[in-house]
């Protein structure tokens, strides 16, 4: 349970946190780190407002979604635990997990009806398929380095032994960390803050969500961020450290994948459309570049 206590944890300070590092590197004051979790109670405190033309799927998806990424985040461990749930083969089931929450909310704007969240849609779909295989490649060359195909057995087994190991530690790194950029719908594949209907994504398919079902999308997304920040920290984690070094270690990696995504979206500019897809196929070229190095690893390793 100590795994799933720290991510949620870590997902209550990680959008405050970037929000607060494009504040200062933008000369402003900017809200405090905790401001999202305010938005978020008030949201759930309020009622949600549905449309006499949406199905029962409209009300079902944002929960769907969110208990999708809850039971992702039982399957990934800490240090030398496991995750809740951990079995041969748990990598494929959390890529499944998510893209069944994925599937719902695209769902949901599509019971809408609207042109707009039909299209938004229809994008998130797009990158969603495009990102899976880096995701894959990633894990099955890791799987095949450490000869596991669990997440702990995976992590426990990897250690650092000379530097192809740092550097394939180093680009799984960069990997995940644009792996979540795509998956929220960041930059620079979207921007969070945009106001225009034909260049938004993941905010488009939002529009006719409010009150609680807002609150649990939105947090969701606050969640499967940390989820992929755990994914991250879990590499640089020595499973013989003690837990009251490992915790440590865990929120300090969360608050250093926050600030970089902070630091992304601050000096960084949003891709046309177009060149989305390209941008996302080179993480599936990354991928294969960890690969390539796993069959550079000795024997031994």
């Amino acid at each position: 349970m100590l795994n799933l206590f720290l991510i949620f944890i870590a997902s209550l300070f990680f959008p405050g946190i970037i929000v607060r590092t494009k504040s200062l590197l933008s000369g402003r004051k900017g809200p405090g780190i905790w401001q999202p979790v305010y938005d978020y109670l008030r949201l759930f405190r309020k009622g949600a407002v549905y449309s006499h033309t949406a199905t029962p799927i409209f009300r079902l998806a944002p929960v769907i979604y969110f208990v999708s990424l809850l039971f992702a985040a039982f399957l990934v461990p800490f240090g030398s635990s496991r995750g809740i749930f951990s079995f041969d083969g748990d990598f494929i089931v959390f890529a499944s997990l998510l893209s069944l929450g994925k599937f719902f909310l695209i769902l949901m704007a599509l019971d809408t009806g609207s042109s707009f969240e039909g299209m938004g849609a229809s994008r998130e779909a797009l990158f969603s398929f495009l990102a899976e295989p880096a995701f894959f490649i990633l894990l099955g060359s890791f799987a095949l380095l450490t000869g596991h195909t669990s997440f702990y057995d995976i992590y426990s087994s990897f250690h650092f032994s000379g530097p192809i190991s740092y550097a394939l530690a180093a680009l799984a790194a960069y990997v995940l960390l644009l792996l979540a950029a795509v998956e929220n719908s960041r930059l620079p594949v979207d921007d969070p803050k945009t106001h225009l209907e034909l260049t938004m994504v993941h905010e488009v398919m939002i529009l006719d969500n409010s009150g609680f079902d807002l609150g649990l999308v939105l947090y969701a997304g606050s969640l499967k961020f940390a989820v992929f920040g755990a994914l991250i920290a879990n590499f640089f984690m020595e499973p013989s450290l003690a837990v009251y070094w490992l915790v440590p270690v865990f929120f300090a990696i969360q608050s250093l994948v926050a600030i970089v995504i902070g630091c992304i979206e601050s000096f960084g500019a949003r891709f046309r459309m177009s060149h989305n897809a390209q941008f996302i196929f080179t993480l599936t070229a990354v991928g294969l570049l960890i690969f390539f190095g796993v069959l550079l690893m000795p024997m031994d390793f």
